[in-house]
């Protein structure tokens, strides 16, 4: 059962993501970069909330502070490493200048994230299924943006739409590569599960801080930060509300 969790999870946060961001392009420019900015305020708040409110505290419970925090900080220290390494930032605009003319680059930085993120799911069901599905939504709410401004980003570099949707097809079901090899190794080792969470919630931290939240800053009024903090919020809200029931 905690298998089929990990797969059904792992297509929703790849190849679902990618569906959902197809039709999106269907709508008017301006109405699909309202949709960006509304989920990337939304998924950074589901970010945070599953790294601080699920990750961290399950990790610390079997590593101790004295191994978690050393973790997350080389975990982050990783994560930025990699980004300058494979230009894999999650930038959600379609005017960012690091991707503007790195197509196969998105290609393949996304397809090493999905990996990353299939391992993150699995992670999370193998230690409870109530933190699996908290872990989830977070990583869909912020794919969701992301696949959607990776579209644009290839669309705009002289990919045609089919094009576009295949590459990002192919690299979503990295996603399920990444969970079904976590879950037979981490079933095996499962002293490597905490180890996973740490790292995991440096990579939503890292997302956070680095990618999303500054993106939110630049020219935002009272009423757009006011907005934008209460969609945080209810991210936050959404991971906090999942730990209460399984609690």
């Amino acid at each position: 059962m905690t298998l089929f969790y990990i797969l059904a999870f792992s297509f929703l946060g790849g190849a679902g993501s990618v569906g959902l961001a197809a039709l999106a392009l269907l709508i008017p420019r301006f109405t699909a970069a309202r949709f960006v900015s509304v989920f990337v305020s939304y998924a950074t708040g589901a970010l945070l909330g599953a790294a601080f409110i699920g990750l961290i505290p399950h990790a610390l419970h079997e590593l101790g502070a004295g191994a978690l925090f050393p973790t997350v900080i080389a975990g982050i220290v990783a994560f930025f490493i990699l980004e300058k390494l494979l230009i894999w930032r999650h930038c959600h605009e379609a005017n960012c200048p690091e991707h503007k003319t790195a197509g196969p680059l998105i290609i393949f930085g996304d397809a090493l994230h999905n990996f990353v993120d299939g391992v993150i799911i699995a992670a999370a069901f193998l230690t409870s299924i109530e933190l699996g599905i908290a872990t989830a939504v977070a990583v869909i709410a912020h794919e969701l943006p992301q696949e959607l401004g990776d579209f644009m980003i290839l669309l705009e570099s002289g990919y045609s739409r089919a094009r576009a949707l295949a590459y990002n097809l192919l690299s979503s079901f990295t996603t399920f590569a990444g969970g079904l090899l976590a879950y037979f190794f981490l079933k095996e080792l499962s002293q490597a599960v905490p180890y996973v969470m740490a790292v995991s919630a440096a990579s939503f931290i890292y997302i956070a801080l680095a990618d999303l939240i500054p993106g939110r800053r630049k020219h935002a009024s009272l009423s757009q930060t006011a907005i934008q903090t209460i969609l945080m919020l209810l991210g936050i809200g959404t991971i906090a509300l999942f730990h209460l029931h399984a609690h």
